[in-house]
């Protein structure tokens, strides 16, 4: 078993490795169909497995053929990566979709929805949490009477 320290900089060198084999070197013009980065590489303890977590701009069939075209690449990928590299075993390559990036930007926008459906109402973050926390019954007004 190989320690942490070992383990991190082979995933950080298949980062690099097959970030520069995207951009330069598959020639598959199904992987140029989106935007796509190297976003994290997970590597097993034995070095034998390496999840490679690309994030893909673009529309969802556009995704889906990259995709294809990444796992069609993963021989050349794992060829490459033991030249380069040279490790004594190569590990086994497995790309996989990282949807952080589009879930972080859903989550920002339905706050800014919210935000901005408060402002319409003239509600302040403010005066919710002042009543929320205050010991004394303020009278709540029903949305419809508000003016």
């Amino acid at each position: 078993m190989a320690n942490n320290r070992r383990v991190e900089r082979v995933a950080s060198l298949i980062k690099r490795e097959v970030s520069q084999m995207v951009m330069l070197d598959i020639k598959d013009d199904r992987v140029g169909a989106g935007m796509v980065s190297v976003t994290d590489v997970d590597v097993s303890g034995d070095l034998q497995h390496a999840k490679v977590f690309v994030s893909i701009y673009g529309t969802d069939e556009a995704r889906a053929e990259t995709m294809e075209g990444l796992q069609a690449a993963t021989g050349f990928v794992r060829s490459e990566l033991g030249q380069r590299l040279r490790l004594r075993r190569t590990p086994e390559i497995i790309f996989r979709e990282d949807l952080g990036m589009e879930r972080g930007t859903r989550v920002l926008s339905l706050i800014n929805q919210l935000s901005q459906e408060r402002a319409e109402k003239g509600l302040s973050d403010e005066f919710e949490a002042d009543s929320e926390h205050s010991d004394s019954a303020m009278p709540t007004i029903p949305a419809e009477e508000e003016e």
